[in-house]
């Protein structure tokens, strides 16, 4: 599991007001807090921050925090955060502490390995869940859950309890719920107004009383 440093300070004032100013100087405004620690404001790099969870392990890398009194050395993971609606920049972030030595709950994204028969039989695959929710200590988790779909054929599914877990981590779950699908594709019908149609049941129609008469007149 990727592990990185992050320098922090303690913010001693909070508000809105507050988290304009720091942002506008280029800082990011943040929260860090967990099972034995109260909510913690501190002032964070974002440029910092996004390099150290622009890794493969990505929200789940471990972030030792350092330079603040009662933080430092403390391991946290980026819980939460929010981005500028335009600008994408990083506006706010919330790190949670994470114990080393206990197993916690991770979401992990989900590896599809090979291609499905049904595939080459114009099935067509599809990912229901993107990523799978495991249990392990934070030093173990993985960076995806692979899951081969090589033996798929059409109208196959894959549920979570056929997922195969990676070593030393168990995959939470209430219900066994579908994990991928494969259906076949189906073909595409084309809609007609009603007023269409009726206009080409009229066109049908006349075409027909047309016929008629042209085969009454040639009677005659």
């Amino acid at each position: 599991m990727a592990q990185v440093e992050l320098n922090v300070e303690i913010r001693e004032k909070s508000g809105k007001g507050v988290a304009r100013k720091l942002r506008a100087a280029g800082k990011l405004p943040a929260v860090v807090y967990g099972k034995d620690l109260d909510a913690t404001a501190i002032i964070v790099n974002p440029k910092e921050l996004e390099g150290a969870i622009s890794g493969n392990a990505g929200l789940n890398t471990l972030i030792t925090l350092k330079g603040a009194a009662g933080l430092d050395g403390k391991v946290v993971i980026l819980k939460d955060s929010n981005v500028h609606a335009i600008s994408r920049d990083l506006i706010s972030a919330d790190f949670y502490t994470i114990n080393l030595k206990k197993k916690s709950s991770f979401m992990v994204p989900i590896n599809i390995i090979g291609t499905a028969i049904g595939q080459t039989e114009g099935g067509s695959l599809q990912l229901v869940r993107n990523e799978l929710e495991v249990l392990c200590l934070p030093t173990e988790v993985p960076q995806t859950v692979d899951i081969d779909v090589t033996a798929l054929e059409i109208g196959d599914t894959i549920h979570i309890e056929e997922v195969v877990a990676p070593a030393g981590v168990e995959l939470v779950h209430d219900v066994n719920f579908t994990v991928i699908t494969l259906n076949i594709i189906k073909e595409e019908v084309e809609v007609v107004d009603e007023d269409e149609l009726e206009a080409i049941e009229g066109e049908g129609e006349g075409e027909e009383e047309a016929a008629a008469e042209d085969g009454d007149a040639a009677a005659e």
